[in-house]
């Protein structure tokens, strides 16, 4: 039986996890969101941190989102970070700290999708609701030959009444940590090691030579070019300016220093005859240096930022400034704090 088998392999090679160790919400819902769009690899050492800083649900609710986010710098999407912390004050505040503990309930907190739900409610609850993520989707894609592209409505319908007659009742929550993990060490997207599956015999995608081309997906994702020109700006007293990124957008409520985005990448004389940057400097003497690397490209997933720093250095400036040993206190965008780091290195020697 096709549970049995996955569960079975699970028992023999799946990973020690700190969160399969637990049945708090809390711990589970925490990685479960650090885990969306992230590899395990990636996410364990922001879950650790996370876990030590903000040991209970109450914890992380009386933080503030700069801390937040500044913990959570480098795993991008930082709208879960947002929707996560407004959770924890959501639960903390408006539900006595309690967790919902059904996956219909669960699905009601912001930043909680089926996913989700169905994780918490399944490993917590044992309520037999099964998860659909990538892993899962390739596993049944490949396993019962099922051609449907995943990215579109009917699949997750499909996909979803598939998965509930699989489901074991009595342990949904094995079950699910069980596809997921056979998904994600043993039916890889990539080169999967079909020899030494154990369910090679009566795989379909194998059978009909179907598993390099399984799951199928119809959308193709459209990327957008956009040109970031970053004004670092360099003071006679070691100061600097930032700002926090506002609106709907990328990166939101993150810092960065003061920006012109451009059609198309700029040179230093397109740069200084540029209305933005002209009202920036406001006919102030200025000294304006492009950095070393010139550009990077900063990837996305819908977009892809060519990214150049360019240091002014001004006698004075008329905004509020602040010394440059405060700005690793911030949270940045990853890029802009890899950059801060070396810069820093570059000052100080």
């Amino acid at each position: 039986m096709f549970s049995d088998q996955i569960i079975s392999w699970y028992q023999l090679n799946k990973r020690d996890l700190p969160w399969r160790r637990t049945k708090d919400p809390y711990k589970v819902w925490l990685s479960e969101i650090i885990l969306q769009q992230t590899r395990v690899a990636q996410g364990l050492p922001y879950y650790k941190i996370f876990i030590e800083t903000f040991p209970k649900l109450q914890d992380l609710a009386r933080a503030s989102e700069q801390e937040v986010l500044k913990l959570w710098q480098g795993l991008g999407y930082y709208s879960r970070a947002r929707n996560m912390h407004a959770t924890a004050r959501h639960i903390y505040s408006d539900l006595n700290g309690t967790f919902p503990n059904t996956y219909s309930e669960l699905l009601k907190l912001k930043g909680v999708g089926d996913y989700t739900a169905s994780a918490i409610a399944s490993f917590c609850y044992r309520e037999a609701t099964p998860v659909l993520d990538g892993n899962v989707y390739r596993v049944l894609s490949r396993y019962f030959g099922i051609n449907i592209p995943i990215d579109t409505g009917k699949a997750k319908k499909e996909f979803k009444s598939l998965a509930l007659e699989l489901i074991d009742i009595s342990n949904p929550g094995l079950f699910n940590q069980a596809i997921m993990e056979f998904g994600s060490l043993q039916c890889t997207p990539v080169q999967p090691n079909c020899q030494k599956c154990p369910l090679n015999d009566s795989c379909v995608a194998l059978q009909k030579r179907q598993v390099g081309i399984l799951p199928q997906k119809s959308k193709k994702i459209k990327i957008k070019k956009r040109f970031f020109n970053y004004l670092v700006v360099e003071t006679n007293t070691n100061k600097t300016l930032i700002k926090q990124r506002k609106g709907k957008g990328i990166w939101k409520n993150l810092y960065e220093f003061p920006l012109i985005e451009t059609e198309n990448r700029i040179n230093f004389k397109q740069l200084i005859q540029n209305i933005d940057f002209i009202n920036f400097i406001k006919e102030q003497d200025f000294q304006l240096k492009e950095c070393t690397p010139s550009q990077i490209v900063h990837k996305l997933s819908h977009q892809h930022l060519h990214i150049k720093f360019w240091v002014v250095n001004l006698k004075s400036f008329d905004q509020e400034l602040i010394p440059w040993r405060e700005v690793k206190e911030y949270p940045f965008p990853i890029v802009l704090h890899n950059f801060i780091v070396d810069f820093l290195k570059q000052k100080k020697q």
